[in-house]
């Protein structure tokens, strides 16, 4: 369980997350949703001890955050960022493999190399292993580095926009393939995502920000109600169901 105790974080006069308490459920796939500026991928950054907070507490599995050692930290807990860059002429195997480095340290063995193909397979990224990143397209490099996160396997993943660059298939299937982890190998998923309907169709619960605060949370079905959308984004989005799911209709 991630246990969020008034955490806030300022840069200069700007205040970007403002105490926000809130706790996470184990074994979940949490959507973060909200407009832009929300406080969303900071918050995040905070979770995984990217950036500090100012004030406030965060505690993972009952111990906080700040007193882990970061080689255990590290398999523990995976975050991938909207913005990614390594500047090495590296293959996608290569990278992949980076996942493995807090258990291996570069020296894989059998389990690392299987836990490398297998997120390789799950991204559909085989065939192309050996290309070198510098040569990817946009969507297939989001997808390598998010191989590279599924392959350091730790309990708690967290995902800042991965659909960033990827089309309606390979989309679909990076949200499918977080649910199967979520169901049936017990991760805790956070993921931040701007397509509500990815959050209302695959997300067991959602978080919503606006302006740096907790706006809502709850169970899925809760949140995807017009009272809590429209005035958490601004306009009119009309609420629909088609075979017991709901989703949202926001293009007038």
């Amino acid at each position: 369980m991630i246990d969020i105790k008034q955490i806030s974080k300022s840069y200069g006069d700007k205040v970007v997350v403002s105490g926000i308490e809130l706790p996470l459920e184990k074994q979940k796939l949490t959507a973060f949703i909200g407009p832009n500026g929300a406080g969303k991928s900071t918050l995040l950054s905070i979770i995984s001890r990217l950036i500090p907070q100012d004030t406030g507490e965060i505690y993972l599995d009952h111990n906080e955050i700040k007193a882990w050692k970061s080689k255990e930290l590290a398999k523990k807990l995976a975050i991938l960022k909207q913005q990614n860059h390594i500047a090495l002429r590296i293959t996608v195997r290569d990278l992949v493999n980076f996942g493995r480095f807090p258990y291996s340290k570069g020296r894989l063995q059998t389990e690392d190399h299987r836990l490398v193909e297998e997120a390789l397979e799950n991204l559909g990224l085989t065939e192309m292993a050996g290309d070198y990143i510098d040569t990817l397209s946009g969507g297939q490099l989001q997808r390598a580095y998010i191989a590279m996160i599924l392959a350091q396997d730790t309990d708690y993943i967290l995902l800042d926009e991965p659909l960033n660059n990827l089309d309606m298939n390979y989309a679909v299937q990076m949200m499918q393939i977080l649910r199967k982890l979520v169901d049936e190998l017990g991760k805790t998923v956070l993921v931040v995502l701007h397509d509500i309907n990815f959050a209302a169709t695959y997300a067991d619960q959602i978080v919503a920000m606006k302006n740096g605060e907790l706006f809502a949370n709850g169970p899925t079905d809760e949140m995807i109600q017009n009272e809590i959308l429209n005035p958490l984004y601004g306009m009119e989005i009309k609420v629909c169901e088609i075979e017991g799911k709901r989703f949202c209709m926001y293009f007038n």
